[in-house]
Parts: C-alpha cells; sequence; structure tokens
C-alpha cells in the first residue's frame, strides 16, 4: 500500500493541525483506504458518532480515490446516505474509488464500514479538477 499525498494543515489528514483528526489514507489497488476510531469526543447524540463528522470522512475518503490518481481536485458535490448510527469507540474502515472521469470532472463512490464489513454510511461525489498540486505533500 502507498500512502497517498496530503496537505499538512487539514483537518482530516493534516499532522500539523492540532485539532484535526489525523487519519492516513493509503492507495490499494483501485481504492482509496484509512482506519479511524469514532472517538466519544466526537458525538453529537450521547454516544453517537456526529454526522457531520461521517460526511467529512466520506467526502475525504473519495477526494483521495481520485487523489491517489494524481488528480488534484475540489469537491463540488456530495450526497450522503447514513444506514446506521455509528456508536463512538467504533472502528472504522474507510474505503473510496473513482467510478467515472469525464474531462474535469470526476465522479466517485465511499462508504464507511464496521471492520467486519459492516455499511454504516455511504456516498457519491463530484469533483472537480482544481489543476495544480495545491502546496500537498507524503
Amino acid at each position: 500500500m502507498q500512502e497517498i499525498i496530503k496537505y499538512n494543515g487539514c483537518f482530516v489528514c493534516g499532522e500539523d493541525n492540532p485539532d484535526g483528526l489525523r487519519i492516513r489514507f493509503f492507495a490499494e489497488g483501485e481504492e482509496a483506504v484509512a482506519e479511524c476510531t469514532a472517538l466519544p469526543r466526537h458525538q453529537g447524540y450521547p454516544g453517537i458518532y456526529h454526522g457531520g463528522l461521517v460526511a467529512t470522512l466520506l467526502d475525504e475518503i473519495m477526494a483521495k480515490s481520485v487523489l491517489a490518481q494524481k488528480r488534484y481536485t475540489m469537491t463540488a458535490e456530495i450526497s450522503v446516505r447514513y444506514k446506521k448510527a455509528i456508536p463512538t469507540g467504533s472502528r472504522l474502515r474507510l474505503v473510496g474509488r473513482v467510478t467515472r472521469v469525464h474531462g474535469r470532472l470526476t465522479e466517485t463512490e465511499g462508504e464507511i464500514q464496521s471492520p467486519q464489513g459492516e455499511v454504516f454510511a455511504t456516498a457519491t461525489g463530484k469533483y472537480l479538477e482544481a489543476g495544480s498540486t495545491l502546496g500537498l505533500s507524503v
């Protein structure tokens, strides 16, 4: 597995962001993958991981699936489907993949799973090419 490049100030993957999640993302075949834990300090309702962070993780894993192909893009649109509440303390596996490239637009899909493969949430996204490296690093 190859680590996918990142921006060190990013809330999700940045190592220099003191308030960030600091998740590492990897290219695994045609997919981007990552693992993290739904921390109790990120709850919405008591004991439930915040839905906004679920959407954030899905956006990031889909964006990383595009970045793994050396395409520098920005989010144009995402649609999230919440299937099951994520209990805080849960270990999570994030998976994203590119489904279609049409000129400057890349379409993706992503999901958040338990380590056993139970799906908590899915998403589709559209990412528009930004045209530069955007200050990213490994």
